[in-house]
């Protein structure tokens, strides 16, 4: 037990003074603000981010839901005058 014992205490004194060392250093200080401040500002940005683009496909859907009505009425007005008015309306009819 001596043996790993005098073995175990010089290790963990070389550890504990590089551990130290780190600590001490601007890259040890930048991870510890890292720590201290947790992962919120990514989480924000990414939060931020994912609004922006699920705002986006509403505004999306909201207009081709209007584009949608439109073509909508458009045909059943066609359908009242006749067919001869859808035929030019829509695309590949056979109207002028």
């Amino acid at each position: 037990m001596e043996g790993i014992l005098g073995v175990l205490v010089p290790i963990v004194a070389v550890i504990g003074f590089f551990a130290w060392l780190l600590a001490r250093s601007p890259v040890g200080r930048a991870y510890a603000d890292r720590i201290r401040a947790g992962a919120a500002p990514q989480a924000d940005r990414a939060y931020g981010e994912l609004t922006d683009t699920v705002e986006a496909l509403r505004r999306e859907v909201a207009e081709l839901s209007e584009r949608m009505d439109f073509a909508e009425r458009l045909l059943a007005r066609g359908g009242e005058r006749g067919e001869g008015n859808a035929a030019r309306i829509l695309p590949g009819g056979s109207g002028t």
